[in-house]
């Protein structure tokens, strides 16, 4: 029996350390939301008032809500609050499966997106929707707003299936500046396209953390690149600070306003020759060097990844800057709960 239990505390220990946890329900999101058919970007927003639109279950097709045989574009609506004391954890909507495709709002802000939507159309109603909720975005004890425009083309639609809540996961660093959001991204590969002054104004616009195979790029395999820009406020001067890229499919090399600021594995010279290894778990955190960053003006973040097999990308956070104090805390946390773990496995 004493065997068995640790076994068990084994497995559940591996899930939780390995990144497979849900997380903690924080807010069950099950129920009754509201429901539009049809197509407006004005529907995003938290001042809309949808007042008159119906109210249908999540999850459950919106054929067996009374809208039998439709096919195209519909809306759905939900209002929630997050209690002030997760302010500093790292929170994610799970929104199960999708058929077929969505752009997901938080307070009019878009925080995920997954299959292509007309003109380049793909369904990925198989992949399970789990977005991470942004701490700038959130608006912590007060109400916030999801909005979710889904496109189906056959079948049934809609928010069909799984467990539809706002979780926390506690083995996520929280960014004391959050990155993750609309980035620029091209598939191939170019040397200029590490220079801060580099026109990446016709790349895709695409969301980060994602694979990107949610952009239809599934059976690619070879070298991308991720673009952002951004300012960093002076009050962050005085602070040593410290670049996190969540996790990456497979290998990257990551600049700084053109300089490299860090890399996990070696790209090859010929890609394909590049060893993997597990440095698709790997959490990618780089130490910036005094002077990398420019405090007050634009900054320019390139990332160029290679994925060697299956699906690729930046593909889960935290995307951002963290202090190194803040860093350390985390770091001695997860120590300490390492610790107790086998305390009691063993005792």
């Amino acid at each position: 029996m004493k065997y068995i239990s640790i076994m068990l505390l084994l497995v559940s220990f591996s899930l939780n350390y390995a990144g497979f946890s849900e997380g903690e329900r924080i807010v069950d999101l099950e129920g009754y939301w509201k429901f539009e058919i049809g197509d407006d970007s004005a529907w995003k927003s938290p001042d809309f008032d949808d007042e008159f639109w119906e109210e249908v279950r999540v999850p459950s097709s919106w054929e067996d809500e009374g809208f039998p045989g439709y096919n195209g574009y519909a809306w759905y609506r939900v209002k929630f609050s997050v209690p002030e004391e997760y302010r500093n954890s790292s929170l994610y909507i799970s929104l199960g499966h999708i058929d077929d495709v969505d752009e997901t709002y938080l307070n009019g802000a878009l925080i995920g997106q997954t299959g292509g939507f007309p003109p380049n159309y793909f369904s990925q109603v198989r992949f399970t929707r789990k977005y991470l909720l942004p701490a700038s975005i959130i608006k912590f004890g007060e109400e916030n707003l999801i909005a979710i425009r889904v496109y189906d083309i056959e079948g049934i639609g809609g928010i069909i299936r799984g467990d539809i809540c706002i979780v926390i996961d506690e083995s996520k660093m929280v960014a004391n500046l959050e990155f993750s959001g609309s980035w620029k991204f091209s598939l191939g590969d170019s040397s200029s396209w590490k220079d801060d002054n580099f026109d990446d104004s016709d790349w895709l616009d695409v969301h980060v953390p994602a694979r990107w195979a949610m952009y239809g790029f599934r059976k690619y395999n070879g070298l991308g690149w991720y673009r952002k820009k951004f300012t960093v406020d002076s009050d962050y001067e005085n602070e040593r600070l410290i670049l996190l890229l969540g996790k990456i499919d497979d290998l990257d090399e990551t600049y700084l306003n053109g300089k490299l600021v860090g890399k996990t594995g070696i790209i090859e010279e010929i890609p394909e020759e590049s060893k993997l290894g597990r440095n698709c778990r790997t959490l990618r955190a780089y130490y910036l060097l005094p002077g990398s960053l420019k405090f007050g003006e634009e900054n320019t973040l390139a990332v160029r990844v290679y994925d060697g097999k299956q699906v690729g990308g930046i593909y889960d956070g935290p995307i951002g800057i963290i202090t190194r104090d803040n860093y350390l805390k985390f770091k001695k946390r997860e120590e300490e709960k390492t610790k107790s773990f086998f305390e009691r496995l063993f005792d």
